[in-house]
């Protein structure tokens, strides 16, 4: 585990190399600090990597944080870093469904398969 961001409010780590997490409120306060680390983090990859982006954590959903993640979006295709999962937490899953933002994020086949049923 590599620790890039530890706030009051928030925090991103690494895990296993290729996941980046984030957990706490990761509200306007944070959302900046948030997206440059992990955009740097992001830039250090070598092309071709896979990655996975695990906001479960985050408690609360805002426009900020879906900022963050677009901004991840962003950089990772600009420096051709593959996100293959992007996890969320609930709050944040009804936030994204709503922005109609669904369509931009990795397709999760358990997901899908679950709406389905």
């Amino acid at each position: 585990m590599n620790v890039l961001l530890e706030r009051d409010d928030a925090r991103l780590e690494v895990r296993d190399e290729r996941i980046l997490k984030v957990d706490g409120e990761a509200d306007f306060d944070s959302a900046a600090s948030l997206a440059a680390k992990g955009r740097e983090w992001l830039q250090r990859l070598p092309r071709d990597a896979e990655v996975e982006f695990d906001l479960t954590g985050v408690s609360c959903a805002s426009s900020a944080v879906l900022s963050v993640l677009l901004e991840w979006l962003r950089c990772a295709q600009s420096h051709d870093v593959h996100i293959v999962h992007v996890a969320l937490s609930h709050p944040l899953a009804r936030l994204t469904a709503m922005a109609e933002l669904d369509p931009l994020l990795p397709i999760d086949e358990a997901r899908v398969a679950a709406q389905m049923s």
